[in-house]
């Protein structure tokens, strides 16, 4: 079938409440409409999920979204329906008499939209029941999760090429927010859509500010960060390990922040009800491993703070794409420093799989090393590896903190040779390998215990390096080894040269290093810790508007037991509080009030928005 070409703004305006398209969406949804295989890579807060709901509702039949977030499915659902989409759902988590009066509605025809996870479609009967029905189109969601050697990887999306042997005619869209160009080529290539249209949108999210600091108790960096810049703000804080994520959860809450962990370790009940509550409260933050996020749909999420280095690049654009959704003002923060980079060193040194692999997440972290260490935009390299090349040396995207207050590059040569000297004359004259706690005990003339035991007071290097503090020359060191100057070996940390080390030693090459701008301390706030923010570019008189409807939002979507963002968006909250509307035809011409919600609630805002009416 092919759809009128009227019919896709109709059903945007209508269900959606949206008055036009943002960037390739139209085009997108009016290829699929139309019959048409289409691979799409767009990011995080684009409005990919218009792009084959849009379609679906246009379309004869249901449109089967393959998803590989179970624990979502329900609040997607949701979200739907309070469209007045017929929207459906079929996973592990319903009972038999639930899952047949879903079959049922689909086979009957009374859904417009059924969410399956990958792992259905390996079962006969799942194939048996998209055959009794008629399916309008299948989406692919999270495509990036068939990259074999990608950060999400899902062995059940290998089968997905099936869709299109089984059901030639039926028109398969794929959608991802993460793609190098490899990844990209590598989901053409397992999904078969090679000869599918693709739509790559810029992967820029210019509301989100990037900012990378040196690592100095990182918990209390990251404390002042939500005092001063987010206090009462919803959040997702990653950590590396499950004592990490627990430890930090426990240090916000002591200091007034409210805040709950989410990993592996956790039993499934207490992992949903945390889940839940960051969904469906305001404010909350959630301290996680990677575990947690793919899927999250909370458009108000303001900061994303990482307190370890992600393993890439594609995992860090990622976790930080969960921020502002709403495409209001956020920031994507991360505390690194050298011990993140000795520990990821080991851990790829120490992983199963053969050397390719290895080379492959050697590959992974000093693209991600690169991101940290530049002296030019953050912004421009990000996007300069997934494939949206920018001039990387002259482009100021004046929203990260290299263009915000931009570092000093400086030649490091000589304080290099000085770290490499000390590494070879452990080994050579005591045969000793240290860490680099060690060396910069030497370098600063230390006379620690660990430095009086070995006797390293007594070599030639000894006190060379005091016109460097101590956290510069651990800045030095970490250089060395996002370089590939220096290596890591053994459980211990211990340093090792490499075979770019002789260049430096001898002179052939020189040594370019970043040192960070210092920034002058922000005067405390004097609001209590959970007193929240003001909302940003709001008028003043809206702002105690704004707060009413968000309290309204709240106490509804409790009463409804779904997120608050399915009742509205914080963006539709900012229009209705500082548009003030008097009738719900002036309500309805807000963006995010479709005809649906106008029915539901529009009464209720004009109520609120004039009480002595």
């Amino acid at each position: 079938m092919t759809a009128a070409p009227t019919a896709a703004p109709e059903v945007l305006r209508r269900v959606f409440g949206y008055e036009s398209f943002r960037g390739e969406q139209q085009e997108i949804i009016d290829h699929v409409a139309a019959g048409g295989d289409a691979l799409v890579l767009m990011p995080t807060g684009g409005g990919k999920s218009l792009c084959y709901q849009i379609p679906a509702l246009v379309r004869d039949g249901v449109g089967v979204v393959i998803s590989p977030l179970i624990a979502l499915m329900q609040d997607q659902v949701d979200a739907l329906r309070a469209l007045g989409v017929r929207a459906g759902f079929l996973n592990s988590t319903q009972d038999l008499d639930e899952r047949r009066l879903v079959e049922a509605e689909f086979v009957a025809g009374e859904l417009d939209l059924l969410y399956l996870a990958p792992e259905r479609l390996r079962v006969e009967s799942t194939l048996r029941l998209l055959d009794r029905g008629r399916v309008s189109l299948f989406a692919i969601d999270e495509a990036h999760c068939v990259a074999q050697w990608g950060h999400d990887f899902r062995p059940d999306y290998l089968a997905l090429s099936q869709l299109h042997e089984r059901w030639p005619e039926v028109p398969r869209i794929a959608l991802t927010a993460t793609a190098t160009e490899a990844t990209h080529a590598e989901i053409a290539s397992r999904l078969k859509l090679q000869d599918a249209r693709h739509f790559v949108a810029s992967f820029d999210r210019p509301n989100i500010q990037y900012r990378i600091v040196p690592k100095d108790d990182p918990k209390k960096q990251l404390l002042t960060l939500l005092r001063e810049e987010h206090t009462g703000d919803a959040g997702i804080v990653y950590c590396l390990s499950r004592n990490s994520v627990e430890k930090t959860a426990e240090f916000l809450v002591k200091n007034g922040i409210e805040a709950v962990p989410y990993h592996a370790g956790l039993d499934a009940r207490t992992r949903a009800e945390h889940q839940a509550r960051f969904l469906r409260e305001d404010g909350l933050v959630i301290v996680a491993t990677i575990a947690f996020g793919m899927g999250i749909d909370k458009p108000d999420v303001r900061f994303v703070a990482h307190l370890d280095l992600p393993k890439s690049v594609e995992g860090y654009y990622q976790e930080t794409g969960r921020a502002g959704r709403d495409g209001l003002p956020s920031t994507a923060w991360l505390a690194y420093g050298l011990q993140d980079v000795v520990q990821q060193r080991k851990m790829i040194d120490g992983s199963e799989g053969d050397d390719a692999h290895r080379r492959k997440l050697t590959a992974h972290l000093e693209a991600m090393l690169a991101l940290c260490e530049t002296v030019t935009c953050r912004r421009a390299q990000l996007l300069d590896y997934f494939g949206q090349r920018t001039d990387a040396s002259s482009a100021s995207c004046g929203n990260c903190d290299t263009c915000l207050t931009p570092p000093e590059s400086w030649d490091g040569t000589i304080p290099a040779q000085k770290i490499l000297s000390t590494v070879v004359r452990l080994k050579r004259e005591r045969g000793q390998k240290f860490g680099a706690g060690q060396i910069i005990d030497i370098l600063l003339g230390k006379k620690s215990a660990k430095v009086i035991q070995f006797d390293h007071d007594a070599l030639s290097v000894f006190g060379i390096g005091t016109e460097l503090r101590e956290a510069e020359w651990r800045g030095a060191v970490r250089q060395l080894l996002a370089q590939g100057l220096l290596a890591v070996e053994g459980d211990y940390g211990t340093l090792v040269l490499t075979d770019a080390s002789a260049e430096v030693l001898g002179g052939q090459r020189e040594v370019r290093l970043r040192r960070d701008p210092v920034r002058a301390a922000k005067a405390p706030r004097t609001s209590t810790p959970r007193q929240r923010a003001a909302p940003v570019d709001l008028p003043e008189a809206a702002v105690p508007v704004f707060e009413e409807l968000r309290a309204w939002r709240a106490a509804t979507a409790k009463e409804q037991g779904v997120p608050a963002y399915v009742i509205f968006h914080d963006a539709t909250l900012r229009e209705i509080a500082t548009a003030s509307p008097t009738t719900l035809d002036e309500l309805s011409a807000l963006n995010g009030v479709g005809e649906t919600k106008l029915a539901k609630y529009g009464p209720q805002l004009l109520t609120l928005l004039t009480p002595n009416a």
